[in-house]
């Protein structure tokens, strides 16, 4: 086993904590979420968010062999009203489909709910097939299309969905 495949290895078992992000994990957040996106928002775009104060930010973090916590994903939501929409969720390429993005999302819907937002919103790519089934787990459906929504570096454009979920107490499992 590589030294490279032996370290994805401990990175993937080390437990996961979900903490609120703050604009001091503007750098780290600013790196998962390049490893995500062709367009990547930089550290201060990243930090601006997270001041605003409309704006709800989680970290993901994993111990790394020397004891810290490293960033390995991301979400950020901002409210509006009874509202809220997903602005960003990104996830290291090698934790993905491990539970990252879930209990980012968890973390995010039950703060959500306790601040009484009524209905969360996000756009997702609609070929994104392991995002599609993240959020349908957590009982978004579809409202809506935005064809051409995004751009890609070959010129190419695909379909954004977008997609809601009910956060009433009367709809909420």
């Amino acid at each position: 086993m590589s030294l490279a495949s032996w370290w994805d290895r401990m990175v993937q078992r080390a437990p996961l904590v979900i903490d609120t992000a703050v604009p001091d994990d503007a750098d780290a957040l600013a790196g998962v979420h390049a490893t995500s996106f062709a367009h990547d928002w930089n550290a201060e775009e990243i930090a601006a968010l997270l001041r605003d104060g409309n704006v709800i930010g989680f970290v993901a973090r994993r111990a790394t062999a020397f004891g810290r916590r490293r960033a390995v994903g991301l979400l950020l939501l901002r409210t509006a009203a009874d509202e809220a929409e997903v602005l960003t969720l990104a996830v290291d390429p090698r934790l993905r489909r491990l539970g990252c993005g879930l209990k980012l999302m968890e973390a995010g819907l039950r703060r959500l709910y306790r601040d009484r937002i009524t209905a969360l919103f996000l756009e997702v790519e609609a070929g994104n097939q392991p995002a599609l089934a993240l959020y349908r787990r957590l009982g978004f459906t579809q409202v809506g299309e935005r064809r051409g929504y995004y751009g890609h570096p070959d010129g190419t454009s695909s379909t954004a969905l977008v997609m809601r979920v009910d956060l009433t107490r009367s709809k909420r499992r």
